[in-house]
């Protein structure tokens, strides 16, 4: 299972990803992420008890790598709970570099099965509680693949 650490001005947090159940979007984090990337990239919004957004490199929300992937919405892993990184989109197959992490199970059953889950923070997810919007990610290290 792939992994990376997301290094921001908060804290450190693991991620394991859902390589099965997303191998397409987690391949393209990957590769976003060993491109240097999302350095230096902040979490854009952030809203209390839902989400912190980041990976728009113009810090706007309306940013992106200049292509989009399609969503990856079926497997076991589909839904959005504490931890969890999911693509921003806006509609269906026009994610690219946007992503966020839940705060809670709290006000995201929505997004199941709309927005693709592509792994989930297993060390230090207290971080999430901690990014403010404007606070910036530092790197992202891929750690195994």
């Amino acid at each position: 299972m792939s992994k990376a650490i997301i290094k921001t001005e908060k804290g450190d947090m693991t991620v394991q990803f859902y390589d099965k159940d997303a191998p397409n979007t987690v391949a393209n984090f990957l590769k976003l992420a060993k491109e240097g990337y999302y350095d230096g990239v902040t979490f854009h919004r952030v809203i209390n008890d839902f989400v912190i957004q980041g990976g728009d490199p113009t810090g706007t929300g309306a940013g992106g790598p200049g292509y989009q992937i399609d969503c990856e919405l079926t497997g076991d892993n589909q839904y959005h709970d504490r931890g969890v990184l999911s693509m921003a989109h806006a509609g269906r197959n026009t994610g690219g570099s946007q992503f966020f992490i839940c705060h809670s199970r709290n006000n995201t059953s929505h997004l199941d099965r709309n927005h693709t889950c592509f792994g989930k923070v297993i060390e230090n997810v207290d971080v999430v509680d901690d990014i403010r919007q404007g606070d910036k990610i530092l790197g992202i290290e891929v750690t195994e693949e």
